[in-house]
């Protein structure tokens, strides 16, 4: 099958089953609500890119397992150049939607999941790298957008899985059958699960020999029997719905996604299943995969960082004081703190490695040094743009207000009149405009968009002190005082 539309991925989601609720009801046509439509709009823009020419050597590749023209959302990175041009091709993806497109989840659990199983069954002798390669040639040549799982409730943290007074709060195998196994619990956090096709669960954290029944990792379809997803809530996501919206909703055609994944009692044949009991491998596709999504930030939140500096520079220049010192010594700030991201996601991957599969890891320590940079920097470039936005992005009447014919004044001026002369601004630049680059600003600072920028930077890929604890690990603090120990004449 050729690459899909933006059109065939959105017709493709109406021929699921899927089973989606929101506010305590079931949602059958979920893929036109106005609150999840933006989300999906969002990964079909993945699929839009790659039918364009000229983003043709970012959004494409050339499969390493069927040699055919693949998106790049499923490909298996075969060199540095690879690591490299995933980052750019999120960047672009960023700057095209400002907010979260999705698929990188998915992309990163195949990368980890393909150099794991290689390892179980080098061991083992099992036959989980065979059966992932047969599933991602399956997902490779019908282009479908694959989540992926990984983040389980986790119950009182402080115990093993195996520990939980709940055993649910990790998934976890329930029965053992000859042609598969059944499976319970859930995933929570999970963006972009309503707009698959499939998802892969992975363990998310490691663990022990008493664990054996939640070490288990598996593909299955978003509509499988028993899988069902309850939506995510995001700040502002009802200004979707008002009938007169689209300038205070902020970011009207693109949004992210997050849902309750729950898995109750759900079949997984045999041929999907890539890790089931081998509990020593747990970890590794933790931190593979993590290291992989922590380099991803580096991408796509750069990318809407552009475009949140471009709304503030807007933002100056609509209210007049775009040539100030003080306006312009902001933006340079916040344009060096996005490219340092930047930076960091592409040094993570120039200094990537070919694994025992074949495919290309990038460097641990890097990636975790540029999420552990995603924690903070975005949070700075939100304070600076809201301090060159001004109050107006939080104070603003709503969109109604400044059309309502609502008579108010002495001399007959209605709402309308009375908010478009108030909050005029220079010659030349209509009210509307400066409406439209103030909800946007702060759509992307506080709003629906703020879960994939400022709130998803801190949190997504695992905690800034996840990163710590591998920067910890992976910063060779022996190595280095060794080092010193040479230079100073030291001897043990």
């Amino acid at each position: 099958m050729a690459l899909m539309t933006a059109q065939e991925y959105i017709d493709s989601l109406r021929k699921l089953n899927t089973r989606v609720y929101m506010f305590g009801e079931k949602i059958d046509n979920w893929v036109d609500h106005p609150m999840i439509r933006p989300s999906i709009n969002c990964v079909a823009m993945t699929y839009a890119l790659a039918q364009d020419p000229q983003y043709a050597d970012l959004m494409t590749v050339k499969s390493s397992l069927t040699g055919h023209t693949i998106n790049r959302f499923t490909h298996l990175h075969q060199s540095t150049e690879d690591l490299m041009n995933k980052v750019k091709m999120q960047r672009l993806l960023g700057q095209k939607t400002a907010s979260c497109f999705q698929r990188c989840v998915g992309m990163d659990a195949f990368n980890s999941v393909f150099s794991t199983t290689y390892e179980i069954d080098e061991k083992y002798g099992t036959h989980y790298h065979e059966n992932f390669k047969k599933f991602l040639t399956f997902v490779q040549d019908n282009d479908l957008t694959v989540d992926g799982a990984m983040t389980d409730p986790k119950g009182d943290r402080s115990k093993a899985p195996s520990q939980q007074a709940d055993p649910d709060m990790y998934v976890h195998v329930v029965e053992r059958r000859e042609d598969g196994i059944v499976v319970c619990g859930a995933k929570c956090h999970q963006t972009g699960s309503i707009n698959s096709h499939w998802h892969i669960f992975m363990p998310t954290i490691s663990m022990g020999e008493a664990d054996k029944d939640w070490a288990v990792s598996f593909a299955c379809p978003t509509d499988a029997e028993g899988m069902y997803m309850i939506y995510g809530r995001q700040s502002c996501d009802t200004r979707k719905m008002e009938a007169d919206a689209s300038i205070d909703v902020g970011n009207a055609k693109f949004g992210g996604q997050e849902a309750l994944v729950v898995l109750d009692h759900v079949f997984i044949p045999n041929e999907y299943i890539f890790l089931n009991g081998e509990y020593e491998f747990a970890g590794m596709i933790v931190e593979r995969f993590a290291g992989y999504h922590r380099q991803s930030y580096g991408g796509c939140k750069v990318g809407v960082g552009d475009t949140l500096i471009g709304a503030a520079a807007l933002a100056a220049e609509y209210n007049g004081v775009e040539k100030a010192s003080a306006v312009k010594d902001k933006l340079i700030e916040m344009t060096h703190l996005n490219e340092t991201l930047f930076c960091c996601g592409i040094a993570c991957s120039a200094q990537g490695f070919k694994t025992k599969a074949g495919n290309y890891q990038i460097d641990l320590l890097l990636a975790n040094v540029c999420k552990q940079n995603v924690t903070r920097f975005p949070y700075e470039i939100v304070r600076l743009a809201e301090d060159i936005a001004g109050g107006l992005m939080v104070t603003m009447p709503s969109q109604v207000d400044f059309s309502s014919d609502t008579v108010v004044g002495r001399n007959g001026e209605t709402i309308g009149e009375i908010c478009n002369k108030f909050f005029a601004t220079r010659e030349g630049v209509s009210t509307e405009n400066r409406q439209r680059i103030m909800r946007f600003i702060e759509n992307l600072c506080l709003g629906a968009a703020a879960v994939g920028y400022r709130t998803e930077s801190m949190h997504g890929a695992g905690s800034p002190q996840a990163q710590r604890i591998m920067i910890a690990r992976q910063g060779n603090i022996q190595g280095k005082k060794q080092l010193a120990k040479d230079i100073a004449g030291i001897k043990d």
